[in-house]
Order: C-alpha cells, then sequence, then structure tokens
C-alpha cells in the first residue's frame, strides 16, 4: 500500500506520516507537484519508521534533488532511460510509470522489473494489467491513478501485484482540514482489506 501523497504545506508531512504509521502503513510517496513536495521529503527522512519515496521525478536533476532531501526511492509518472541511469547512478529504486508494452520493453532492457502502471483505471484496470503481464512475466506492476478502496482488491488478486499506489487516505481535504484521525482509520481500514485479499 503506498499512499500518493500531494502536499500543500511542509509542516503536514510529519503529522500525516504519524497517522499513517497509526493505520499501519509505512510507506509513502511525496509527490514534486507541489512545492512543498521537496521540504517534506527532507521532514520524513529522518523518520526512521517510514519508507519515503519521492513521486513526479521526471528529470536527472529531479532525481539528484529527491535524493539529496532523504529520498528512498523514486517513482515517475512515465518511463525516462535518463532517470532510471540518474537513479541507479544515485543507488535508488525507480519504479517507472508504464501504459504500453513499448514502455515495458524499454524497462526490461533497463533491467527494471518493478513498475507503475498510469493513469491504471483509465487504460482498462486489472484487466489491462493481466494483459501485459502475459507477455513479460518477469514484471511485477504497482497500479496507480484512479486506484479506490473499492477497487484495491481486484488489483490485488492479480500474482503479478506485489503493491497498490491509491491517494483516497491521503487527500487533500483531509490534509488541508488536518484530520489526522480520518486518515488512520482509512489506513486502517485499506490495510485490513489487503489483508483480506491476499489471505494474509
Amino acid at each position: 500500500m503506498v499512499p500518493v501523497v500531494v502536499l500543500d504545506r511542509a509542516d503536514q508531512a510529519l503529522p500525516l506520516a504519524r497517522a499513517l504509521l497509526a493505520g499501519g502503513i509505512d510507506v509513502i510517496e511525496v509527490t514534486l507537484r507541489t512545492a512543498a513536495g521537496l521540504p517534506g521529503i527532507e521532514a520524513l527522512a529522518g523518520l526512521d519508521e517510514m519508507l519515503v519515496g519521492a513521486g513526479s521525478v521526471v528529470t536527472p536533476e529531479h532525481v539528484d534533488a529527491v535524493v539529496d532531501a532523504g529520498a528512498e526511492f523514486v517513482v515517475s509518472p512515465g518511463t525516462s532511460a535518463a532517470v532510471l541511469q540518474q537513479s541507479a547512478q544515485r543507488g535508488v529504486p525507480a519504479v517507472p510509470g508504464t501504459s504500453s508494452a513499448s514502455d515495458l520493453m524499454v524497462c526490461a532492457a533497463a533491467d527494471v522489473t518493478e513498475v507503475k502502471v498510469f493513469p491504471a483505471a483509465l487504460l482498462g484496470g486489472p484487466a489491462h494489467i493481466a494483459a501485459l503481464a502475459a507477455p513479460f512475466p518477469q514484471m511485477r506492476f504497482m497500479p496507480s491513478g484512479g486506484v479506490s478502496a473499492a477497487t484495491m482488491n481486484d488489483y490485488l488478486a492479480l500474482s503479478c501485484v506485489p503493491a497498490i499506489s491509491g491517494s483516497w487516505m491521503v487527500a487533500p481535504q483531509l490534509l488541508r482540514e488536518e484530520r489526522w484521525h480520518d486518515v488512520t482509520t482509512l489506513a486502517t481500514e485499506a490495510v485490513q482489506g489487503a489483508r483480506v485479499a491476499l489471505g494474509a
């Protein structure tokens, strides 16, 4: 379960992370969609219990900036050989966004076996991922974009999907209103639902 976070303010980062941890989620993807993203990553870097990643990473310069800020992995909306190369040089895992077999061929050539599917819901949901997985049995897919509490188990039912990416438990309104208890509740429900889906 990878929450995708868009911060309005950097000071939202720590209380949000603590709310997620209380709900059983110990990984977070802070996007670079706002100016608060980078300082938010810096604020979270000292939180040992949380695996902190950066999202919306689209250039090699972004890779350097987020790694310098403390990000432990990077996620991109698309596939960029330059981003993959820079991530490898900086020693951090990169999860490129894919939407087609052509994207997956680029990833395979770079020895990348864990990818994001974006925007998953608009591309056709689990059926789209199942179709892509057939000629790429080595790939593991993380659906992102339009994934919800109602659909997450449909994705997790696929053996090639080890994780999902979503934002419903960290919706911007929850952050703006500092409804940390609601974040914890939604995170707890998501984790419990995933465990049921996986038979854990």
